[in-house]
């Protein structure tokens, strides 16, 4: 076995673990922010590794080109839609986020229309 194999293997059970570790995170935690971030980072890191196993495993230049579009396409593909789930989940109010939503609306957050210095629209300036 050379030692390129060796580092295709540890790729590989790295990108395994990580993609168990998204999965689990997406069971267990609460809220969706929260299962949006464990569906994300350790994912898409997971992803590249594994792809990175694939070209470890044959390092030629002919599959380094697929493989480096597929995980570019994961990379943006993955922050787009987390940013999708986000804004879906902030905008629809989700019954488990409703504590982040209602520190953020509290008289003392810097965000609150009620807090001082602030104009009470978004977009206005004072």
């Amino acid at each position: 076995m050379s030692g390129w194999d060796v580092a295709a293997a540890v790729c590989l059970v790295l990108g395994a673990l990580l993609g168990l570790s998204a999965g689990l995170g997406l069971v267990r935690f609460p809220t969706t922010l929260d299962r949006m971030h464990a569906g994300t980072k350790p994912q898409v890191l997971g992803v590249l590794l594994v792809l990175l196993a694939m070209w470890l495993h044959r390092p030629t230049w002919g599959n380094a080109g697929p493989l480096l579009l597929a995980g570019i396409s994961q990379v943006i593909g993955v922050s787009v839609a987390g940013h999708v789930v986000a804004r879906a989940a902030y905008l629809r109010g989700s019954p488990g986020d409703a504590a982040s939503r209602d520190s953020r609306d509290s008289p003392d957050s810097p965000d609150s229309p009620d807090s001082p210095g602030s104009s009470g629209s978004p977009g206005a300036e004072g």
